[in-house]
């Protein structure tokens, strides 16, 4: 079971450390640490809360700018000690 905590943990990392709005990218291999990373890109792409790029060499993640204030209310609530970081 996924918790929303790891759903947040992972945004924030794409969000705050790689900046990935829109058309950055960054591969599905530098999140190694997340356990259940496969099962967290596919929850997150059903939200369309991030946009998932398949290359031959990569696969690459990015937040969707579309939804961006859902995103950072969603971190703030489950990872309240970083609320107002993220703008």
């Amino acid at each position: 079971m996924i918790r929303e905590a790891e759903l947040a943990q992972l945004m924030f990392k794409l969000a705050r450390s790689k900046e990935n709005w829109g058309v950055k990218y960054d591969r599905l291999e530098h999140f190694k640490r997340f356990q259940n990373l496969k099962e967290i890109v596919k929850i997150l792409e059903k939200k369309r809360w991030i946009l998932v790029k398949h290359k031959p060499n990569y696969v690459g993640i990015s937040l969707n700018p579309s939804f961006k204030k859902e995103i950072i209310e969603f971190i703030g609530e489950e990872m309240p000690y970083l609320k107002g970081v993220l703008k």
